[in-house]
């Protein structure tokens, strides 16, 4: 395997592994008087939308979910990645 693939995955599980972990610490800060905050978050998107043309029927729809948790997290996770996979 060349570098150049290495280091694109190496970036993509990363990045992913910064959105999950995000996304459960926000959960478990979900509620907590002093870092409820981490948990605050904005949905981004739009509904789900159903197409029916008789033959051929599909919904389209996309929505994400954005918390303070895991802007820190991936963040943070682009950091290691830096760190870790030297470019150049």
């Amino acid at each position: 395997m060349s570098k150049d693939f290495k280091n694109t995955f190496a970036f993509i599980f990363f990045v992913l592994a910064g959105i999950v972990l995000g996304a459960f610490i926000a959960y478990i800060c979900d509620g907590r008087s002093y870092v409820g905050w981490l948990a605050w978050g904005q949905s981004i998107g739009f509904d789900p939308v159903h197409i029916d043309l008789n033959v051929l029927s599909f919904t389209l729809g996309m929505k994400l979910n954005v918390t303070v948790a895991q802007i820190f997290c991936v963040a943070i996770m682009l950091i290691v990645n830096a760190k870790l996979c030297k470019r150049g």
